[in-house]
């Protein structure tokens, strides 16, 4: 397997995807998770008029550092709730410019309501995957929906574990629509990891790799929570899974200014120094890299 992290890591250092992934080159990696939620919120990168235009630039960019951009992560949003329909439009949009970057996988978010169960989440989700999954097919480009975390909103029908991700998948029945299993998510729940992906088996196509101490979605490094590394390796070696193994661990130190004391006077180290946050990133990198070794299993 091969190492990956997402252009989140540097949400609050860089503003440009062009200068996250420098400095993910910098801490070590070559393949990068394309975070579009930035785009989103600013309106601009893949949202910009010249949108295409603005998809070669970054390719460019991508191999003069000598990194691939190997799986991306649409915005956040309600799609159940969505009745001008913008925030299909803004979906669609990440669909095509996947296609544009050669991205080939896509992870997309389902979406929940409150007073409803699972077979009308299931058919409200289809309703909003079905031009997506065209898109996809047209641009050759795979829709993964995600074991989300049920701790965010409670009270409603959520799918936080494998058996329910790969009923919607069945439900759906599209071959461009699979599964990213995201670690973190599922330890929060009962199932140890390798059963989980024993459920899912071939649908896994991509990750998301982060813990937590089993008690709120923290995304912090692994080693440093609860999640058990070794479950999830043998589950992942199990089902045959060949793809990338990415990061998205951001919190570990990143975005802990948020959550600081106040202070009202001047406030030099509220925010990591970029020095710091590339040799963190760097921390990472090496974390993955010792528990792919450990299972005979690293790429560069």
């Amino acid at each position: 397997m091969k190492l990956a992290t997402t252009t989140g890591d540097f949400g609050g250092y860089a503003k440009t995807a062009a200068e996250a992934i420098a400095y993910i080159r910098a801490a070590g990696f070559r393949y990068a998770d394309l975070n579009l939620g930035k785009d989103h919120y600013h309106r601009n990168g893949i949202y910009s008029e010249d949108w295409k235009g603005y998809c070669r630039s970054l390719s460019a960019r991508a191999a003069e550092l000598g990194i691939g951009l190997v799986q991306a992560h649409a915005p956040m949003g309600r799609p159940l709730a969505d009745p001008d329909g913008s925030f299909l439009a803004d979906t669609l949009r990440c669909v095509h410019a996947c296609a544009e970057l050669g991205i080939e996988n896509l992870v997309v978010h389902s979406g929940y309501l409150p007073a409803i169960g699972r077979e009308e989440t299931f058919a409200r989700n289809a309703e909003f995957y079905a031009p997506l999954l065209s898109a996809a097919a047209e641009g050759g480009v795979n829709v993964l929906v995600e074991n989300f975390n049920k701790m965010c909103v409670p009270g409603m029908y959520w799918i936080d574990n494998a058996r329910d991700l790969l009923g919607l998948i069945e439900y759906i029945d599209h071959p461009n629509f699979h599964a990213v299993w995201d670690a973190g998510h599922g330890n929060l729940q009962d199932m140890p990891q390798h059963e989980e992906l024993a459920i899912l088996g071939s649908h896994v196509r991509a990750l998301h790799i982060q813990d937590n101490m089993g008690d709120d979605d923290s995304h912090m490094m692994p080693l440093r929570g609860t999640l058990n590394l070794d479950s999830l390796m043998t589950g992942l070696q199990n089902i045959g899974y060949a793809g990338y193994f990415t990061f998205e661990a951001g919190s570990s130190f990143a975005g802990g200014e948020k959550r600081r004391r106040p202070f009202d006077g001047e406030e030099r180290l509220r925010k990591l120094p970029l020095e710091l946050r590339i040799k963190e990133e760097n921390l990472l990198y090496e974390i993955g890299r010792v528990t792919l070794e450990a299972y005979g299993c690293f790429e560069e």
